[in-house]
């Protein structure tokens, strides 16, 4: 799996790239990741709490056991990423793109989530409300297997 973290940062260009270290540090040193392209890549356990995520490309990548507590995920792409146990705890998700996440055992607690996609084909509206309400961890049902 790649290492590497591509990103569309303005000082670096387009083509940047960044070790999982580096990335980090940039968290720790509460730098700016929006339009950041993430996308694909093995970020498990990183912690992101209050960072700045807006219109991030996130999409297929690996966030499972992640914390956005307070992070600002507006616009994201999350699509068909591994959010398994993440903790969006006072996240702003508005206008974030969820759909085909696996969102199994994550929190909402006191998330904003205004126009945001989440795959309610497995993920009923009411159990993502009482998340937000609760902090309730999510129960996603299982995929039809088509009979498998």
């Amino acid at each position: 799996m790649n290492n590497r973290v591509r990103t569309g940062l303005p000082e670096e260009g387009s083509a940047a790239t960044l070790s999982r270290k580096q990335l980090a540090e940039r968290i720790r040193r509460g730098e700016s990741l929006a339009d950041a392209d993430l996308r694909g890549l093995d970020l498990s356990g990183l912690c992101f709490d209050g960072c700045d995520l807006t219109h991030a490309k996130l999409a297929e990548a690996c966030l499972a056991r992640c914390s956005f507590r307070s992070a600002n995920l507006s616009g994201a792409s999350l699509w068909q990423a591994d959010l398994r146990e993440a903790n969006f705890t006072g996240a702003v998700l508005d206008d974030a793109d969820m759909d085909l996440a696996d969102l199994d055992g994550a929190t909402l607690l006191r998330a904003r989530v205004r126009r945001a996609l989440f795959p309610l084909d497995r993920l009923p509206m009411d159990r993502i409300q009482e998340s937000i309400r609760t902090g309730r961890r999510l129960v996603m049902d299982r995929a039809d297997t088509g009979g498998r």
